[in-house]
C-alpha cells in the first residue's frame, strides 16, 4: 500500500510538471520586490531564504502548493559580476549594500562570506558540481534512488563539462604522476582518484545558478519576493503542546513593514533555508536557541534550545600559488583528486587571474577580498586600497600570470559555534570555527600539501612552473600574502603544519549551527516545534562530496518531493 501512495505520488509530481506552464530565466513573472507585497499575505509554504536549497525547494512545492519565497538580496539577473566566469572575484571584493555578497570575518580571523542574492552561494562560488559520495548518503539515510532522480533533475538546468585545458590539463596530469589514482576520466559522481568534475559554467563561460532552478517551478504557485529581510518568525504558543510556527514578519527594501502567514491546513508549513550563518540566526531571532543567548539581547523565549548554532564548521582551504613563464587560461575548478587520505586536490588558473585587463578588482589577488591581497584587512582603507590597485596596475602582466594549487579536507572534524553579535537580521552573527582544531584536520592538511608539492615537481606539470623557484620559495611567496588576520611566522617553508595553520582561508563551505540528530530530525523538522523545517547546509555534520553545492540543490529538490509524497499519501489515506 505505501509503496503504491509513493509510487503514484511520484508519477503525480512528474506528471503535474511535464504538463504545467513554465518560464525561462530571467523572465520570471512570479519574482517581484517587496515593496510591492501586501500588508498581510497567506500561503500553504513560506520558505526563509532563496539560496542554494530555497530556490529548488519553492519550485518543487509549486506544483501542487502555494509558495513564498523570501529573499533578503535581489536577483542575479543582468549582473555580469555573478554571471560571467571572467568576473569570478568581483563579487566578493564589491562591499556595498547592495552586493551579493556579505563579508564576514570569523573570530578565528578568516576572511569570510555569505549572499545576499537569489540563487544563494551558487552566485558566487568558483562553479565546482561534483555529487556526494554513496557512503555520505548512505550514512546519512537519505533515499538512494530519490537522491538519484534529484541530481539529475538538478544537473538538467545547471551543469556542464568544462572545457579542459592546458593548466588544468597538467594539473589533472600531475595528480595521477603523483598517484592519485585511477583516472576516473569526466563525472559527476564522488570516486577516489582523480577525475574532471562538473561546473555550472556553460561552453560560453555565463554562470548557471540555483535560481535557474525556478524554472521548474508553476509560475501560478509561486511568489517570489526580493530584497524582503526576514526579522522573526511567529509562533503560537496559547493553549497548544508545543510551539506552532504561524507565519513571519518581513521588511522591504523601504524598510515598511509585511506580514506573511500559513494558511489553515495541519500540513503547511515554515521552512527555514537562510544557509549556515542565517538560518541559526533566524531560529534566535524568532526565539528558538539557546537560553541565555536570547535573554542576553532580551528576546522572547519560545524554546530553549542549546543546539542552535552549535556545530558550525568550515573545511579550511589552503593555497600555493605558482607563478608560470607562460600564458595560463582562466579557469576555475575543473579537476579533482579525491585521496584516500581525506584531503582534496583542486586548482584554478589565469593569465591575470580573474580580470586583470577588464576590472580593477584582480580576482584572487583583489586588495578588496583578502585572498591573496597584498593589504592587510586592518589597513583596507579607501585611499589605501586605491593606491594598491594603481600600484598593480602598473606591474607587467606576467607578475599576475599563474595558478593555484590548493587543498581542503573533507569533513572537517574540528567544530566552533555561532551566537549573535545583534538582533538585527541583516547584521553577521558572531560565528567560530576552530580550524585545525583537531589534530587529524591538520594532517591531512599536511598530507593534501605534499601531494601539491608531489604535483608541482611532476614532469606533467614542468612547463608550467619557473625551475629556479624552489618548493621552499613558493611556500614563503603565498605565506608573504595577508590572506587573514592570523600572525606569521617564519618556519612555514620547513613547517607543512605551520603553513597550514598560518595560510588557513575558507573555500566557502561552511555548515552547521541546526544539525540533523541535534536541532532538526531527520525530516528537517525542527524538534520541539510544529509545522518548522530548516532544510539546507546548516543541517550538516560534515561537508558532501569535494563541493557542497551539488547536493544543497539536490536536498531543495528531494525534501520537496518528499514533503509533496508525504501530503498526497496523507491526503488519500482520509
Amino acid at each position: 500500500m505505501e509503496f503504491g501512495l509513493i509510487t503514484a505520488s511520484l508519477l503525480a509530481v512528474v506528471f503535474f510538471h511535464g504538463f504545467c506552464s513554465s518560464e525561462k530565466a530571467p523572465n520570471y513573472s512570479f519574482m517581484h520586490q517587496a515593496t510591492t507585497a501586501p500588508e498581510t499575505s497567506y500561503y500553504d509554504y513560506i520558505i526563509i531564504g532563496g539560496g542554494t536549497a530555497g530556490c529548488p525547494l519553492a519550485a518543487t512545492l509549486s506544483q501542487n502548493y502555494s509558495v513564498l519565497l523570501l529573499e533578503r538580496g535581489g536577483s542575479p539577473y543582468g549582473n555580469p559580476n555573478i554571471t560571467n566566469l571572467s568576473a569570478f572575484g568581483s563579487p566578493l571584493s564589491d562591499l556595498s549594500p547592495t552586493s551579493p555578497s556579505q563579508r564576514f570575518i570569523s573570530e578565528d580571523g578568516v576572511i569570510n562570506a555569505r549572499a545576499r542574492v537569489l540563487g544563494g552561494g551558487s552566485c558566487l562560488n568558483a562553479g565546482f558540481y561534483s555529487r556526494a559520495g554513496t557512503k555520505y548518503v548512505n550514512r546519512v539515510g537519505w533515499d538512494g534512488k530519490l537522491v538519484n532522480e534529484s541530481y539529475i533533475w538538478v544537473e538538467n538546468k545547471v551543469a556542464f563539462q568544462p572545457p579542459v585545458k592546458q593548466w588544468q590539463s597538467a594539473v589533472r596530469d600531475g595528480l595521477v604522476e603523483s598517484g592519485v589514482v585511477p583516472y576516473n576520466g569526466f563525472t559527476y559522481d564522488h570516486i577516489n582518484g582523480t577525475k574532471v568534475g562538473g561546473t555550472i559554467f556553460d561552453a560560453n563561460g555565463s554562470r548557471h545558478t540555483a535560481a535557474d532552478l525556478l524554472e521548474y517551478a508553476n509560475p501560478s504557485g509561486v511568489t517570489v519576493l526580493l530584497h524582503a529581510s526576514v526579522h522573526k518568525i511567529v509562533f503560537n504558543t496559547k493553549g497548544v503542546a508545543r510551539p506552532v510556527a504561524r507565519g513571519v514578519v518581513f521588511r522591504d527594501a523601504l524598510g515598511k513593514k509585511h506580514k506573511a502567514y500559513l494558511k489553515k491546513g495541519e500540513m503547511n508549513e515554515l521552512i527555514v533555508s537562510s544557509g549556515a550563518l542565517g538560518s541559526p540566526q533566524m531560529l534566535m531571532l524568532s526565539g528558538v536557541g539557546p537560553l541565555a543567548q536570547l535573554k542576553a539581547h532580551n528576546i522572547t523565549v519560545v524554546l530553549d534550545q542549546p543546539n542552535v548554532g552549535q556545530g558550525m564548521s568550515d573545511n579550511p582551504m589552503n593555497a600555493i600559488f605558482v607563478p608560470s613563464p607562460v600564458p595560463v587560461e582562466v579557469s576555475l575548478i575543473q579537476v579533482v583528486g579525491i585521496t584516500h587520505f581525506g584531503s582534496y586536490i583542486e586548482a584554478a588558473s589565469g593569465e591575470n587571474f580573474a580580470g586583470h585587463e577588464t576590472q580593477s578588482d584582480y580576482g584572487m589577488f583583489s586588495p578588496k577580498i583578502g585572498q591573496l591581497s597584498t593589504v592587510p584587512p586592518k589597513q583596507r582603507t579607501p585611499e589605501a586600497l586605491e593606491k594598491a590597485i594603481n600600484a598593480m596596475s602598473e606591474l607587467d602582466d606576467a607578475a599576475f600570470r599563474g595558478g593555484f594549487i590548493i587543498e581542503k579536507i573533507m569533513g572537517p572534524i574540528s567544530t566552533g559555534h555561532l551566537e549573535l553579535r545583534t538582533r538585527n537580521p541583516n547584521d553577521n552573527p558572531s560565528v567560530t570555527f576552530n580550524y585545525f582544531k583537531q589534530p587529524e584536520d591538520l594532517q591531512r592538511c599536511v598530507n593534501g600539501l605534499k601531494v601539491i608539492e608531489n604535483i608541482i615537481e611532476s614532469k606533467s606539470f614542468s612547463k608550467f612552473r619557473y625551475d629556479t623557484l624552489s618548493i621552499p620559495a613558493l611556500l614563503n611567496l603565498t605565506a608573504s600574502a595577508p590572506v587573514n588576520l592570523l600572525p606569521r611566522h617564519d618556519n612555514v617553508s620547513v613547517s607543512l603544519e605551520q603553513f597550514c595553520k598560518d595560510t588557513v582561508m575558507t573555500i566557502w563551505h561552511y555548515h552547521g549551527g541546526c544539525q540533523v540528530g541535534r536541532v532538526v530530525d531527520q525530516d528537517y523538522k525542527v524538534i520541539g516545534i510544529g509545522k518548522l523545517r530548516v532544510i539546507d547546509g546548516s543541517t550538516f555534520s560534515y561537508s558532501p562530496g569535494t563541493n557542497p553545492q551539488a547536493t544543497v540543490m539536490m536536498l531543495g529538490r528531494y525534501m520537496g518531493v518528499r514533503i509533496l509524497n508525504e501530503r498526497l499519501a496523507k491526503e488519500e489515506s482520509y
